[in-house]
């Protein structure tokens, strides 16, 4: 017999750990599918993911069913893959800081891999998780949030703490800051890139 979220839920607000195991494993995959959207790779997403479901443990008796329990734990993993990423980006600034002032900063042409190398490493599928990594923290969340996850406007509106207007605004901005990685990163096998490439 199916127990649903609610119930499953007082009995974990009442120290019952199967409950929370049973009311986890309905989720599981989608935790992980959320994390990989923002990390892109097996290693991270399973970390985010097992920090996400700790977080959802601790916290739980803070959920009052205001919203659907997928839609609280949906936050509770975005707020934990923020927060990864904010910690990231503060290390990798203080760690390019150091080496300026230490005289290591890395020479600017390694910064670059050769067109070949891009061309054979990339298809399609990984092109494009590469160019959503490449967005904007708000950008990427909008765009997995309604056109990866499926999430209406006003569940978005809800996540984000912000108006409808807002959520469709910036969709349609981050949608296009997409569109426009995409449209760059193809025009690098057309044309006269690849003429290039063909000379070389």
């Amino acid at each position: 017999m199916n127990i649903s979220d609610e119930a499953l839920i007082e009995k974990i607000k009442q120290g019952n750990i199967d409950a929370f195991e049973q009311l986890i494993s309905n989720y599981e995959t989608k935790v992980y599918t959320i994390a990989y959207r923002y990390f892109g790779n097996y290693n991270d997403a399973s970390d985010m993911a097992q920090e996400a479901l700790i977080r959802v443990y601790r916290s739980i008796n803070s959920f009052r069913g205001e919203s659907s329990f997928s839609t609280w734990l949906y936050r509770v993993v975005t707020n934990v893959c923020k927060d990864e990423l904010r910690r990231r980006a503060r290390h990798t600034t203080v760690s390019m800081d150091e080496m300026i002032e230490n005289g290591r900063a890395p020479a600017v042409e390694n910064k670059c891999r050769p067109i070949e190398e891009m061309i054979l490493r990339k298809e399609l599928q990984d092109e494009v998780q590469d160019v959503l990594n490449s967005l904007s923290e708000d950008y990427r969340t909008i765009v997995i949030m309604r056109d990866i996850q499926g999430y209406s406007y006003e569940e978005i509106s809800f996540f984000l703490e912000c108006s409808l207007g807002t959520v469709k605004s910036r969709l349609n901005r981050a949608r296009n800051a997409l569109k426009e990685k995409l449209l760059e990163r193809r025009d690098l096998f057309t044309g006269t890139h690849v003429e290039a490439i063909e000379r070389g």
